[in-house]
Formats: C-alpha cells, sequence, structure tokens
C-alpha cells in the first residue's frame, strides 16, 4: 500500500523525515567476513542508516553458458577477470554468514538489510531483515516479488533499466499487498564513466511523485560526487541508496562506482544541511534577516530642512536606507505629494503618516 510514511527498524522514512541513507556493501566483502564486518562498522560511522548486503547463490542468478555467449563488449561484466559465474560464486555471502552480520550490525546501532535473488534467499534472510529490497534487474520477476511481498515487511524497490510500465505493474503487485514500499529512480549503469550523469534522470521522481501522490521515493545511486544525491533530494527523494567501500581501488565488481567513508560523511553532512535550506514552501521574512530587512530597505526622506506648513514636492523627498520602523514606504511615496507638514523636519529625516496634518 502506497504511504506517505513507514518505518524500517522503528526509523521513520518517508514525507518530512531526515533522509535515509543505505550503504549497500554488496560483494564489496571480497569474500572476508571481517572485511565484512569492519565495513559494517565504517558505514554507521560514515553516518549511513542501514548497511545493505546481497543474498544469492551463484547458479540461481546467472547462466554460465548464458554471459559466456553474450555477444556484448560493452557489459560492465565484460571488464572482470573472471567469468560472470565465478565472479558472482565470489561475491555470494555464505548462509552462515547472516547471523553474524545482522550481529554486528545491531552492534554497530545500524540497520541490517539485504536483497534477496532466489525464493530461499528470501526465505534464508526473513528472520533477519525488517525490510526487503527488490534488485532492478528482478523487475519483471513478479513471482519473486509477490513472494517477497508476502512476507508482509516493507520493501525497497529499485527500477534500473527499466521503464514505467513495468513499474506499474509491480505497484499494483504491491498496492494490493499489505507492505509499505518505496520505489527509487535509478540508472543501472557500473562504469562510473561520467557520462552516466546525463542518464541518471533525476526528475523521474517528480515523475513518481505524481503518478502516485504520497509514494516514498528516492534514488539507487551508481555515479560518484554529490552532485545525483543532493539533486535527488531537492526533488524530494526520502531514500538515497549507494554502494559502499573503503578503496575504490580493490579489484571486486562493486568497487569502482562505490562511494568511501570519508566521501560518505560529506555526502550526509551536505544532505542535512540541504534538508535545513529546503525549508517550507512559505514566503516571508525570517527572523534572521528583520534586521537586514530595515538596513538594506528605504524609507521616505527629507531632501532638505523643511519646516511646519511646507506643502511636499517630489524634489522635498528622498528614497534612502535604513528603512526605521514606522517610517513611510518607498511604495507610499505617490501619497505624500502634496501633503502638508505639522512639523519641523530636519534633511535626511525620515517621514512619518503622523507628520502631516
Amino acid at each position: 500500500m502506497i504511504s506517505k510514511n513507514f518505518r524500517i527498524a522503528g526509523t521513520l522514512i518517508g514525507e518530512n523525515s531526515p533522509t535515509y541513507f543505505i550503504a549497500d556493501i554488496a560483494a564489496n566483502h571480497d569474500g572476508s567476513l571481517e572485511r565484512a564486518k569492519n565495513l559494517i562498522w565504517l558505514a554507521k560511522e560514515s553516518g549511513a542508516n542501514a548497511a545493505k548486503f546481497q543474498h544469492f547463490k551463484a547458479k540461481e542468478i546467472v547462466s554460465d553458458f548464458g554471459f559466456a555467449n553474450l555477444l556484448d563488449s560493452e557489459s560492465h561484466q565484460s571488464k572482470w577477470k573472471k567469468s560472470v559465474a565465478e565472479t558472482y560464486e565470489d561475491a555470494s555471502i555464505p548462509s552462515e554468514w547472516t547471523s553474524e552480520l545482522k550481529k554486528t550490525c545491531d552492534a554497530a546501532g545500524i540497520t541490517f538489510l539485504s536483497t534477496p535473488y532466489d525464493f530461499d534467499s528470501v526465505d534464508q534472510i526473513d528472520q533477519y531483515v525488517s525490510a526487503y529490497k527488490i534488485g532492478s534487474g528482478d523487475i519483471d520477476w513478479l513471482e519473486l516479488i509477490s513472494y517477497v511481498a508476502s512476507k508482509n515487511k516493507p520493501i525497497i524497490l529499485a527500477t534500473g533499466a527499466s521503464n514505467l510500465v513495468e513499474i506499474e505493474r509491480v505497484v499494483e503487485i504491491l498496492t494490493r499487498s499489505s507492505n509499505e514500499f518505496a520505489v527509487l529512480q535509478c540508472n543501472t549503469n557500473y562504469t562510473a564513466h561520467p557520462d552516466n550523469y546525463s542518464h541518471i534522470n533525476l526528475k523521474v521522481i517528480e515523475l513518481f511523485k505524481e503518478v502516485w501522490p504520497g509514494l516514498v521515493v528516492g534514488l539507487s545511486d551508481h555515479s560518484r560526487g554529490l552532485a545525483s544525491v543532493l539533486g535527488a533530494i531537492s526533488l524530494g527523494a526520502n531514500i538515497i541508496e549507494r554502494h559502499f567501500t573503503d578503496d575504490v581501488g580493490r579489484e571486486g565488481p562493486d568497487h569502482k562506482f562505490a562511494t568511501t567513508p570519508s566521501e560518505w560523511k560529506k555526502m550526509v553532512e551536505e544532505a542535512r544541511l540541504l534538508e535545513c535550506a529546503l525549508g517550507e514552501r512559505q514566503k516571508e521574512i525570517c527572523a534572521n534577516e528583520k534586521m537586514s530587512s530595515i538596513v538594506q530597505r528605504r524609507c521616505v526622506r527629507t531632501n532638505f530642512s523643511l519646516q511646519v506648513g511646507s506643502k511636499l514636492t517630489r524634489q522635498d523627498l528622498k528614497v534612502l536606507r535604513p528603512a526605521t520602523p514606522g517610517a513611510i514606504r518607498p511604495n507610499e511615496i505617490d501619497q505624500v505629494i502634496g501633503r502638508v507638514l505639522k512639523v519641523d523636519l530636519k534633511a535626511g529625516e525620515e517621514l512619518r503618516w503622523s507628520d502631516f496634518e
């Protein structure tokens, strides 16, 4: 069901809530449980709300034959030193790790999340996760999505390399279920090339909000730098997901386009400042600019010393700073011309309505 807010492990996500940051550690554990645990602590220290992993068995997610016969030299997998099947085998998380990862997240004070890529993985992680992530590549595997939905937990759906019709189909399934859910705009390209910025299409976030009013939305991002993240938040993103590593130079499928701890800290700091800066949809003089509204604005003042009985002309008047409280404003100057003074005024003195007969 569509809801403006929902909770993951007690944290409120959505409208009028701080942006929720998911550090996707994914395959960046590099086959080491201790490394995975260390990345969890680093993610927490860097300001992430959740540390996310990916649960799959290589034989349940990729066809070795299929990739060996895929005639495409432009895919990111074509740059891997090992076969796709071997790479996924190395990146898979042994089942006995899951409880250890959850315990480490609990100790660090960060939420444990994961993306399951097969039915057994859904069941395996269910006791450990408070929400599920559906990867972009499974957006048309409706039976898996329906199975995840049957667990009655919040769902975060990524939408890379898909179209609106495909997303609508999934949203319809999730709307009929009792699950609260979020939809993340995503461009599924893992090359970290600057040209990818022209394909991120942050305005899709606004489209999601128009098509499904009240929907919790976000960005699953594979770019470097802060532009896409800050832009997404400005357009209403409630969730930001990025891959996380301690070194983008390490060997592995997910390091190159990931965010490091120092970069993550900066991202969260800037996001919190942006959230503060976005403010309200209400234009008024703010508390911190009240004095500026006096010293930088003008009021109507005398051009010369004037005596009682003077009938004012435009030449008798000047519009000068500051706008002394109670003085006549420049937009009222036409109403002053022709009026007769009942007091003496010095040159440069402000005019008040009480100065006239």
